[in-house]
């Protein structure tokens, strides 16, 4: 079956809308000459024997005043000029909210020219973060550059972004270059957060060594680990497999006063047991932090719906949603989102889209999951008409398509075996400035080893090598 989507997949670029509405001309004329005549109440700004209603025309020597068309001229530039500014402005900051990192840079370069431009560090925070979530850690350097040249101090809190711009898209050796920068200037010493966005990309690593140090470097500066460093190493020891060690973290956090576990401890322990499929280890750990005082959210009970749905477990799943209606809790995107997933892994359309139906008949938005779980599942269900009509819906909810949605894109049209269309969605990928990940190649090279494309698959491997040299390949 032939797919033909690709073009769909292509958004408008940035508007400068007109957000920010001028005054009209004479809304700074007007009160000059109403209220100094009605309203009597008010203080007076004339001498005593002066009336303010006199025209300047009718005393002599006066000096004769500039025709009201050229003021209005000059009223109207200026407050054009401030609706362009705020337009700017709003745009760069509906760019960086929508995650538009290319469109982001483009608008505040447009901004940066401006004569009346002045360097914020709230904004290179914004962009900074942006960057490195959206795998562009090069250019999240290349601005912290430009930023100091402009004269703008570097803070904790900047290096901290860039650092972990460089954590996000696993460069561990940049990220420990910022880290010995940091050290050197007085101003911008490392925290603890600091810290904590480096432990937890040495985790995901699986570099456990390097948390020791990092510990023990911690130690020697008088930094105490908090709950959320402490949180971080337990997922990793979790996801690692390592139960023992993670089994210590968490009695040390018992008996510690500045890293009790919380509610997000319970979560990551949790979600650490249901990704595995361990129901039993992640029910019982479920009663012993309720036995420790910690009471559940709707996260929680997200993570234990996602866990039972993997595991089919539709009878567990369904009653945690009733007791989450019974406690008053609300019933949100990510929990209609594991019921979808559920749903699209067997290929179950039926059921995918009644939850769909359901999550928008209560208002509930969709996000990017909710589209890669229905293109998954609809391609999974061999249901491809379904799959163009899932992309083109989500086009007109302006969904953000990131590397997961791509991937399900790709990963439809080689189900569909139409690898022409899976080239065009790759391609579409790459100029939209979204970065394949190991997914996205390990997708395409099945499909080409199916039909024997051994050149393609040559092409394929060469282009990974040289994303993962300039460090460009996605999580």
């Amino acid at each position: 079956m032939s797919l033909s989507f690709s073009s769909l997949l292509s958004s408008p670029p940035p508007r400068l809308e007109k957000k920010c509405k001028p005054h009209p001309p004479y809304s700074i004329l007007r009160p000059l000459a109403v209220n100094a005549v009605c309203d009597t109440k008010r203080q007076r700004h004339w001498k005593v024997g002066e009336y303010p209603g006199l025209s300047h025309s009718l005393i002599p020597g006066s000096s004769k005043k500039a025709p009201l068309k050229n003021l209005k001229k000059k009223l109207d530039r200026k407050n054009n000029a401030k609706a362009w500014v705020c337009t700017v402005t709003e745009t760069l900051s509906d760019c960086i909210l929508k995650k538009q990192w290319l469109q982001a840079l483009q608008v505040f370069e447009m901004l940066r020219d401006q004569p009346f431009y002045q360097p914020k560090e709230g904004t290179y925070m914004k962009l900074l973060v942006l960057l490195g979530k959206s795998g562009q850690p090069h250019h999240a350097a290349q601005l912290f550059h430009e930023m100091v040249e402009e004269g703008c101090e570097p803070t904790s809190e900047l290096y901290t972004a860039l650092l972990a711009a460089y954590c996000r898209n696993n460069l561990i050796d940049d990220a420990f270059s910022t880290l010995n920068q940091m050290k050197t200037l007085p101003c911008c010493q490392p925290d603890v957060f600091t810290y904590s966005t480096l432990i937890k990309a040495c985790v995901d690593a699986s570099r456990f060594d390097l948390v020791e140090s990092l510990y023990g470097e911690m130690d020697e500066r008088l930094i105490t680990p908090n709950t959320v460093t402490q949180n971080i190493v337990l997922s990793g020891y979790g996801k690692a497999g390592k139960f023992d060690q993670m089994e210590e973290v968490l009695s040390g956090m018992l008996e510690s006063s500045a890293s009790k576990p919380d509610v997000w401890t319970m979560n990551i322990i949790l979600s650490v047991f249901g990704s595995k499929g361990l129901i039993d280890m992640m029910e019982r750990w479920y009663e012993k932090f309720r036995n420790f005082g910690i009471e559940p959210e709707t996260r929680t009970f997200n993570i234990l719906i996602g866990a039972y749905g993997k595991k089919r477990m539709y009878d567990k799943m369904s009653s945690v949603m009733e007791y989450m209606r019974k406690l008053q809790f609300p019933w949100t995107t990510s929990t209609y989102n594991n019921v979808i997933e559920a749903f699209a892994d067997v290929g179950d359309a039926k059921h995918m889209e009644y939850t769909f139906d359901q999550m928008r008949a209560e208002g509930m938005k969709a996000d990017t999951k909710t589209f890669c779980c229905l293109i998954n599942g609809y391609a999974i269900a061999g249901l491809f008409h379904k799959v163009i009509s899932s992309v083109q819906l989500a086009a007109k909810f302006e969904i953000p398509e990131n590397t997961s949605f791509y991937n399900s894109v790709i990963s439809a049209c080689a189900k569909a075996e139409d690898l022409m269309e899976m080239e065009r969605v790759f391609k579409r990928m790459k100029e939209k400035q979204c970065q394949p990940n190991e997914i996205t190649f390990s997708i395409m090279v099945e499909a080409y080893k199916r039909e024997g494309m051994n050149d393609k698959m040559y092409d394929l491997e060469q282009l990974k090598q040289e994303l993962l040299h300039n460090g460009s390949l996605s999580d």
